[in-house]
């Protein structure tokens, strides 16, 4: 089945290794992994961007089989998880962006539908959040609220 916006079908890319139990080069104990998220963490770096570090700088191949917690659970356990959800957050940059590109190009047709497509991925995220807990049920999108929550 071809996907929704994209003119692609098939599931290729990357996948997660199925092993449970972390590899025997790894030299870090989960106490060291943890600390070192957190101080990641507390440098403004958002959960992808840990693991990435975590992978390429320090040799950490998948913190959850490490630490056998996912990286967004130990920030909550320090209280450093952000107020939104990453993938959302992420998308509301992106409407915020295209939104000024249009106050400067009014008849940029092609972006005004881009923008569509990105506030209707943006509402069907805000709905599935609210049904799982993670976003109070009256919470809403709007571009105005959005810039404010975005820039903190």
């Amino acid at each position: 089945m071809a996907r929704i916006h994209a003119r692609r079908k098939g599931k290729s890319g990357s996948k997660k290794p199925p092993s449970k139990v972390p590899p025997k080069w790894v030299e870090r104990s989960p106490e060291e992994v943890e600390k070192l998220v957190v101080e990641l963490a507390k440098q403004g770096y958002s959960t992808a961007m840990i693991g990435l570090i975590l992978r390429d700088q320090y040799g950490v191949p998948d913190v959850k089989v490490i630490t056998g917690k996912p990286i967004l659970k130990i920030l909550k356990e320090h209280n450093l998880a952000p107020s939104l959800p990453e993938d959302l957050a992420n998308l509301i940059r992106r409407a915020l962006r295209v939104r000024r590109h249009l106050e400067k190009h009014k008849k940029d047709m092609h972006n005004k539908v881009a923008l569509e497509r990105i506030e209707s991925k943006i509402k069907r995220l805000v709905k599935y959040y609210r049904r799982a807990g993670v976003l109070p049920p009256d919470w809403r999108y709007t571009p105005e609220k959005a810039a404010i929550l975005v820039k903190r």
